[in-house]
C-alpha cells in the first residue's frame, strides 16, 4: 500500500498562482493518475465542457470516458452509483453541480452513504467524495445559492469539508478521495477564480486540522469558506484601529478541530462565528455551545455569531448583499464584543 501521509510537507515546490478548479484539477488528476479505481462521475464533466465550473477540464481526453462520465440529470442517480461502485472496491468521485440539489440525493446521501459502514459492522466502507458548488453572492436565486453545510453536519457518518483557498483545495480533496468514509467537499462559486499559490504535484491536507489564516490577540473569528476572505478584509480594517483579530479558518467542519477552536478562544477571550449558512440552527450554534461551555467563566465576553439571514436567497443584488455576513457586519460585531465589559 502507497504511503499517505498524514500532515503538511514542508517546504514543497509552489506552483504560479493557479484558481481554485484549477487546484481542483490538479488533485482529481494525480488521484486518478495513482489510483485506477478511482472515477468522476456527474453532470456535463466530460470534455469539451469539463464541468461547469472546469473543475475536470481535460480529464475525459486523458483517461477516457470510461473513468470520466457524463449522467443524466438525476443527483439520486448519481450518488447512488457511486455508492454502488465505492462497495464494488472503486472510489468514485461524483458531482453534484449545486449543494441546493442536495435534496434530490438526501436519500442516498444520508440514509445509504452516511449508514452502510455502521449498518454492516464496520465491515463495509463507502469511499465516496461527493463535490459540489456552493452560490452566494452570485445573483443565482433562492434555489442556487444555500449554504447546506448543516445538513451535512447534522447526519453521522459523512465528513464535511470547505476550503477557502485553491492551496487547500488541492491538498483536501486529494485526502478526502483517499478517506475510507463518504466525504462531502463544498466549493464556493465565488472562489474558484480565486488565484493562488499552489505545491506543485502530490500533496495533502489532512482532515479535522483548522488553520490560523490571521494571527491576533483580541479577537477570534471562527469561519469557513468564502466568509474567510471576508474576515480578513475585517481584520485588516480593524487592525488600523488598534484591534487584533485572529483568523481561524476550520477547513473542515467534521471531523471539527475542537483544539484549535478552544485554543485561539482561550487566547483572545472572545469568539465570533461566521457563515454563510442561515444563522438560526446554524453550524455556529454547535460551536458557540461548545466554546461557551468548555472555556464557561474565561470569556471576556458572549459567543457571537454571524450568519445568513433566516429567508430564501434573494435574488436582488442589493437585498442579497444584505443576506450574507460581510466584512462590514463582521467588523461591527468584533467593535462590539471588544468594546463589550
Amino acid at each position: 500500500m502507497m504511503d499517505r501521509r498524514s500532515q503538511e510537507p514542508a517546504g514543497a515546490p509552489e506552483d504560479p498562482a493557479i484558481t481554485m478548479s484549477e487546484a481542483v484539477n490538479q488533485a482529481l488528476d494525480l488521484a486518478m493518475a495513482e489510483d485506477p479505481e478511482v472515477f468522476v462521475i456527474g453532470e456535463d464533466i466530460e470534455d469539451p465542457i469539463g464541468g461547469v465550473m472546469k473543475g475536470t477540464k481535460g480529464l475525459s481526453t486523458r483517461y477516457g470516458r470510461e473513468r470520466v462520465r457524463n449522467t443524466p440529470i438525476s443527483e439520486q442517480a448519481i450518488v447512488g452509483a457511486a455508492i454502488g461502485a465505492s462497495l464494488a472496491g472503486m472510489r468514485p468521485v461524483a458531482e453534484v453541480m449545486l449543494m441546493d440539489f442536495f435534496a434530490v440525493a438526501m436519500d442516498q446521501v444520508a440514509n445509504h452513504a452516511a449508514k452502510l459502514r455502521y449498518m454492516s459492522g464496520g465491515r463495509t466502507n463507502v469511499p465516496i467524495t461527493i463535490r459540489t458548488s456552493v452560490g452566494g453572492g452570485r445573483q443565482f436565486g433562492a434555489q442556487h445559492s444555500q449554504s447546506l453545510e448543516a445538513w451535512m453536519m447534522h447526519t453521522p457518518g459523512l465528513k464535511v469539508v470547505v476550503p477557502s483557498t485553491p492551496r487547500d483545495a488541492k491538498g483536501l480533496l486529494y485526502s478526502c478521495i483517499f478517506d475510507d468514509d463518504p466525504c462531502i467537499f463544498m466549493e464556493t462559486m465565488s472562489l474558484l477564480f480565486i488565484r493562488g499559490p499552489v505545491p506543485a504535484g502530490r500533496f495533502e491536507l489532512p482532515l479535522g486540522v483548522a488553520d490560523v489564516k490571521r494571527a491576533g490577540e483580541d479577537a477570534t473569528v471562527v469561519t469557513w469558506g468564502w466568509q474567510v476572505p471576508e474576515a480578513l478584509a475585517a481584520a485588516e480594517v480593524l487592525s488600523a484601529e488598534g484591534i487584533s483579530v485572529e483568523v481561524l479558518d476550520l477547513r473542515t467542519l467534521v471531523p471539527l478541530d475542537k483544539e484549535a477552536i478552544l485554543a485561539s478562544a482561550a487566547k483572545t477571550g472572545r469568539v465570533v462565528v461566521v457563515h454563510a449558512a442561515t444563522q438560526f440552527a446554524g453550524p455556529g450554534a454547535e460551536i458557540a455551545s461548545m466554546v461557551s461551555h468548555d472555556l464557561f467563566g474565561r470569556l471576556s465576553a458572549p459567543v457571537e455569531r454571524l450568519g445568513a439571514v433566516y429567508s430564501p436567497v434573494p435574488y436582488a443584488s442589493g437585498l442579497e448583499a444584505r443576506h450574507y455576513p460581510e466584512r462590514t457586519r463582521i467588523a461591527e460585531c468584533i467593535r462590539a464584543l471588544v468594546g463589550h465589559s
